[in-house]
C-alpha cells in the first residue's frame, strides 16, 4: 500500500472513530477497568439520558447528577455554598471514606492545625491528604466539567483495595463547575449548533461562539484572574472552602487551543514568582511524573515547563502556591463542540474528556503516594513563614483612609475573606507624615499565619528574573483601592482585633433645612448622586473648596438645595436618609448658605445634569473591559447601563443618551462612526478606553499626539525574536500620575497623586496647556511590575487622560482601564466623574 493510501486510510479510520466514540462512548472508554463498579450508584447516563460526551452538560443537569451521587452513595456529602449572579448553585462534594465522614470536622481541624503553630510537631503519618479539584474555571473549556462526571461516579461508585486505600487517606474537594453562568452558555451554544451527522469542519458555527462567548461568568469577567481580589461570588465560595480546609493539592482543569496536546506543570521555571518556595516546584515536578506515566499508558500526547508561569498569585494554579499548598494547571487540548479537525488530527469531546479524567486521576494517586512529604512541606511553609516574619524589621502594616470609609472597609473585607488578622488602631498617630485615624484605619500585624500572603498582596516588586508574563507583573492591593498604607516596626498602636467588620454606617447629620451636602471622596457618593438625580432632585457640584459650619469641604461636594425641589425639605431629608444609608455615606444638613469661599448660591456650584448612559458592546470590543464596566455600574453603583449591540447600531435612537462609552476596540463600521460623531455634534458626550483613543483619533473625534515607538531587534535570533517582541509588552503594571485636583475627573482625590494601572503601550504627548493635562504620569512613573527600560522611558510625562468638545457635545478618553478586574477600587471615580461633570470640562 503506497503512502498516501496509508495515511488516507488511517485519516477514515480515525473519523470513523471519532464519529462512532461520539455517538455512542461507554464508561469504559472513560474509566479504569481495574476495579469492579458498584451498581447500585447511578450511571452518568442514568440521570442525565446520554452517555458522558454525547452532549455537553448544561450546568442544571451537572448539579442533578451530583444530587442523585450524594444521595446514593456515603462516601459523598454536598454543599450549596451559595449562588452566582444568574442564582445557580456553587456545589462542592467532600469526598472520602464512610469512616472519615463519620469524623470529618476533627479531620478537617487536625489539617488546618499543621498551618498553625500548635501543629509544627503533628504526626501526619496517619493524617488524609487533602485534594481540592476544580473544573472549567472558564465555561467554554468545558471538558473538565464534563469530566468530573466520571470522576464523582469513579469514586463514588469504584471498589476494591486500591480505591479504599485512595479513600481512607484522601479527603477530595470535587468542585465540578467554578463557572456554572459560563458553562451553561457555553452548552447551550454547541449543543444548539450540534449536527446529527457531527461535521468537523473548524470553519462551521458549532465552533464560533457569539460575542461574548462563553469563557466568563454573567458580568463577562475572566474569573480565573479574581483568587485573590476576591471580587464576585464564585470566586468568594471557593476562597471560603479553601481557607476552610487549607488543600495541600489544587488543580485547574482548562482548555487551550484545538492544535495542543495535554499541559501540565510545572511551567517555565523562571516565571515562577520568588515567594513561592523552590519545594513547592520540587513537589509539582515530582508531581508530573504521575501524569506523565498514566498518559504514557493512554497514548495521548503532553508537554510541560514550556509554557505558562506560576508568578501572579490571582490564578487558580498559582495562588495555592502562597498558602503552602500545590496548584497544578491541566490544560487540553479543546474540541470546542463534539469533533474538530486538528493539526494533530480530529479531536474528538469524549478524548479531551478522557483525558482530563486521567490527569485528576494521576493527581490522586500521586497525592495518595506522596501523602506524608506533601503535608511535611504544608507544616515546614508555615513554619518558615512564621520565621521569616519574626526576623523582619517590619511587625505591622497600617491602612485607611478617614474620607473613604467604604473603600477602607471592602479592602479589610477582602483581607477578612483571606484568613488575615488585623485590628482597630488604638488611637490616631501619624506615620511618615500620613495620619491614621481610630475608627478609620486598621492593623495588620506581619506575623501570623498568613504572612507570606500579606507579602504578596502588599508588595512593590520592580525586579524580575524573566520580562515575559502569562498575566499582569504587578496587584499591590493598596495601591489598587488608592490607600495609603505603611510599615511599622511595631504592633504598639494596634487595638481590638477586628472580628465584627461592618461597613461603615451612612446617616444625615444636622438639623439644618437651608441645603444638604456631600463629600464627592466617598467611594459610594456617585451612587448616592445618581439615586438623588433619578428621584427629580436638583443638585450642584461646588467647583471649589468651601467651608461650612466649622466643617471644610473640597472639590466636588454635591449639594442639594432645600428650595424650589419636588419635594419639601423634610420629605427631602427623610429620602436623603435612606440614600445615605444605602450609601453608606454621611449627608450633612445645613441651616445657612454663607461659608467661607465659594457661598452656596454662588455660580461656582454647577448643576449636576441628568444622565442616560449607554455602552457599545460586541464586534470587536473587549469582553472583559466592557464587562467590569457593567459591573461597575449595576453592581457597585446601581446606575443603569443600556448595553448597545454593535450590530444593530444603526437603528438605535441615540438622541436618549447623554452618555455613550465606547470599551477596548479597534474599529467600528463607517456608518456606525458616522452615526457616533452626528450624535457627538448635537451634545452627547462620547467615552472611549484604551485602543478606542487611537480609532477616535483616527477617526477625527479627538485630536491625539501618539508617541511613535519602535523596538530595537538587532542581533536577534529567530528562536529568540517571540521573547525579545514580548519583553516589550506591558502585560499589567502599575505607575505614578500626578494630577490637577481642581480638574472635574479629579473630584474626589485628596492627593496630588494616583496611581494607575497600565497593560496597554498607547502613550499620549500631553498638551502645551499644562491645564489641558490634569492627568500625567510623572517622570519616575514606575510604582510596581515590569515595564521595558525603552517603554519606561517612553511613557514618562505621557497622559493618559485627555478630553475635547466636539460640536455641542464632548470626547473623553483613557488609555488605560480604570476598571480594572473589579478591584481597582482606586480610580472607578475617573469614571463616575466623565460621566456626572463633564459638561463642566
Amino acid at each position: 500500500m503506497s503512502q498516501f493510501l496509508k495515511l488516507a486510510f488511517s485519516v477514515l479510520f480515525f473519523t470513523a472513530f471519532a464519529m462512532n466514540a461520539q455517538e455512542t462512548t461507554a464508561l469504559s472508554y472513560y474509566l479504569p477497568q481495574e476495579v469492579t463498579y458498584n451498581k447500585t450508584i447511578p450511571t452518568p447516563k442514568s440521570v442525565l439520558g446520554h452517555e458522558v460526551g454525547k452532549w455537553h452538560v448544561t450546568h442544571d443537569k451537572l448539579v442533578m447528577y451530583m444530587k442523585a451521587l450524594a444521595n446514593s452513595s456515603d462516601r459523598i456529602t454536598l454543599e450549596d455554598r451559595g449562588k452566582t449572579f444568574e442564582d445557580r448553585p456553587l456545589l462542592l462534594l467532600t469526598i472520602t471514606s464512610p469512616k472519615n465522614h463519620q469524623n470529618i470536622e476533627a479531620i478537617r481541624k487536625n489539617h488546618v492545625g499543621l498551618t498553625e503553630i500548635s501543629g509544627k510537631n503533628a504526626d501526619v503519618s496517619n493524617m488524609p491528604i487533602v485534594v481540592y479539584q476544580g473544573f472549567s474555571i472558564h465555561g467554554n473549556e468545558a471538558s473538565g466539567s464534563n469530566a468530573s462526571l466520571l470522576l464523582a461516579y469513579y469514586l463514588a461508585s469504584a471498589e476494591g483495595t486500591q480505591i479504599d486505600n485512595l479513600l481512607e487517606n484522601t479527603v477530595i474537594l470535587l468542585d465540578p463547575s467554578f463557572n456554572p453562568d459560563g458553562l451553561q452558555r457555553f452548552a447551550g451554544w454547541v449543543n444548539m449548533h450540534k449536527s446529527e451527522h457531527l461535521i468537523t469542519d473548524s470553519n462551521d458555527r458549532e465552533f464560533s461562539e457569539v460575542w461574548p462567548a462563553g469563557r466568563t461568568n454573567h458580568y463577562w469577567f475572566d474569573m480565573n484572574r479574581d483568587w485573590l481580589p476576591v471580587q464576585l461570588p464564585e470566586s468568594r465560595a471557593r476562597i471560603k472552602s479553601f481557607h476552610q480546609w487549607m488543600p495541600n493539592i489544587l488543580t485547574d482543569h482548562h482548555e487551550m487551543g484545538s492544535n495542543s496536546s495535554f499541559f501540565f506543570q510545572p511551567g517555565i521555571p523562571s516565571r515562577t514568582h520568588p515567594l513561592t518556595p523552590q519545594m513547592n516546584q520540587d513537589l509539582t515536578k515530582e508531581i508530573a511524573t504521575y501524569h506523565a506515566k498514566a498518559f504514557d499508558k493512554i497514548g495521548s500526547l503532553y508537554y510541560t515547563e514550556e509554557s505558562f508561569d506560576d508568578f501572579y498569585y490571582g490564578k487558580g494554579s498559582t495562588f495555592p502556591d502562597i498558602n503552602g499548598s500545590i496548584g497544578i494547571l491541566f490544560e487540553q487540548g479543546s474540541a470546542r463542540g463534539h469533533v474538530q479537525e486538528t493539526e494533530n488530527g480530529l479531536i474528538t469531546f469524549p478524548f479531551a474528556i478522557r483525558n482530563q479524567l486521567t490527569a485528576a486521576l494521576s493527581t490522586l494517586e500521586a497525592a495518595r503516594n506522596m501523602r506524608v512529604s506533601i503535608l511535611n512541606y504544608q507544616r515546614q511553609f508555615y513554619t518558615d513563614a512564621r520565621n521569616e516574619a519574626n526576623s523582619n524589621s517590619a511587625k505591622a502594616i497600617v491602612f485607611g483612609d478617614e474620607k473613604d470609609a467604604a473603600k477602607t472597609y471592602h479592602f479589610a473585607e477582602m483581607l477578612q475573606r483571606h484568613n488575615i488578622a488585623f485590628h482597630e488602631v488604638k488611637n490616631d498617630f501619624t506615620q511618615n507624615g500620613k495620619k491614621y485615624k481610630k475608627g478609620a484605619s486598621f492593623i495588620i500585624p506581619t506575623n501570623q499565619r498568613q504572612s507570606r500572603l500579606i507579602k504578596a498582596m502588599f508588595e512593590k516588586r520592580t525586579q524580575f528574573q524573566d520580562s515575559l508574563f502569562y498575566d499582569v507583573s504587578a496587584w499591590t492591593l493598596p495601591l489598587a483601592f488608592n490607600l495609603q498604607y505603611e510599615e511599622l516596626s511595631s504592633i504598639s498602636n494596634a487595638g481590638n482585633k477586628v472580628t465584627d467588620l461592618k461597613a461603615p454606617n451612612g446617616i444625615v447629620n444636622g438639623s439644618g433645612n437651608y441645603a444638604f451636602v456631600f463629600e464627592w471622596n466617598e467611594y459610594y457618593s456617585p451612587k448616592a448622586l445618581a439615586k438623588i438625580k433619578a428621584k427629580g432632585l436638583r443638585a450642584k457640584v461646588a467647583m471649589k473648596p468651601f467651608t461650612l459650619e466649622g466643617v471644610t469641604y473640597d472639590y466636588g461636594t454635591i449639594m442639594i438645595p432645600a428650595q424650589n425641589q419636588a419635594m419639601n425639605a423634610k420629605e427631602i431629608k427623610a429620602f436623603l436618609t435612606k440614600v445615605a444609608s444605602e450609601s453608606n455615606l454621611n449627608i450633612t444638613a445645613v441651616s445657612s448658605g454663607l461659608t467661607e469661599g465659594i457661598d452656596l448660591g454662588s455660580n461656582n456650584f454647577e448643576a449636576v445634569k441628568n444622565i442616560k448612559v449607554a455602552m457599545i458592546v460586541g464586534g470587536n470590543v473587549t469582553s472583559y473591559d466592557a464587562g467590569e464596566i457593567w459591573h461597575l455600574f449595576d453592581q457597585r453603583y446601581e446606575i443603569p447601563l443600556t448595553k448597545l449591540d454593535v450590530d444593530n447600531f444603526g437603528r438605535f435612537d441615540l438622541s436618549k443618551y447623554t452618555h455613550i462609552i465606547l470599551p477596548n476596540t479597534y474599529s467600528l463600521s463607517s456608518n456606525a462612526t458616522s452615526k457616533l460623531k452626528t450624535w457627538v455634534k448635537n451634545g452627547g458626550t462620547l467615552i472611549g478606553y484604551r485602543n478606542a483613543t487611537r480609532f477616535l483619533s483616527d477617526k477625527k473625534f479627538i485630536s491625539l499626539d501618539f508617541k511613535k515607538t519602535e523596538i530595537e531587534s538587532k542581533n536577534v535570533s529567530f528562536e529568540d525574536k517571540r521573547n525579545h517582541n514580548g519583553a516589550q509588552v506591558i502585560g499589567g503594571a502599575i505607575f505614578n500620575t500626578k494630577i490637577d485636583r481642581s480638574h472635574p475627573i479629579n473630584f474626589g482625590y485628596l492627593q496630588d497623586e494616583l496611581p494607575m494601572f497600565r497593560n496597554t503601550t498607547l502613550f499620549i504627548k500631553p498638551n502645551e496647556k499644562s491645564y489641558d493635562n490634569p492627568i500625567q504620569y510623572t517622570n519616575n512613573p514606575l510604582l510596581s511590575g515590569y515595564i521595558s527600560e525603552e517603554n519606561l522611558e517612553h511613557l514618562k510625562n505621557t497622559v493618559p487622560f485627555q478630553t475635547t468638545r466636539m460640536g455641542s457635545g464632548r470626547v473623553i478618553v483613557f488609555t488605560d482601564n480604570t476598571n480594572f478586574r473589579a478591584f481597582w477600587y482606586g480610580t472607578n471615580k475617573l469614571l463616575m466623574n466623565a460621566i456626572f461633570f463633564s459638561n463642566m470640562m
